[in-house]
């Protein structure tokens, strides 16, 4: 297997793998902020650490969703 080939199918399984992360993370965001509402009257720390984890994965997917689109440019430059 050429060096060429090799890279083209790693970049087909990390566009795979990017478009599962971003919508797995999706999941995870709605998931914490339906948790911390469903927390927040019984305990605001609880509620308040879940909203930030939330916030974080929502900062983790804009990365991949750039690494996504560098991939796709890198991509079409070969």
């Amino acid at each position: 297997m050429s060096k060429s080939i090799a890279m083209d199918e790693v970049q087909k399984k990390l566009q795979i793998l990017l478009d599962y992360w971003i919508v797995h993370n999706s999941e995870h965001m709605k998931e914490f902020r339906d948790w911390a509402d469903k927390v927040a009257s019984s305990s605001t720390e609880v509620a308040q650490q879940l909203q930030a984890a939330a916030t974080k994965m929502a900062a983790v997917s804009n990365e991949l969703v750039k690494a996504r689109q560098a991939l796709s440019k890198s991509k079409e430059r070969h």
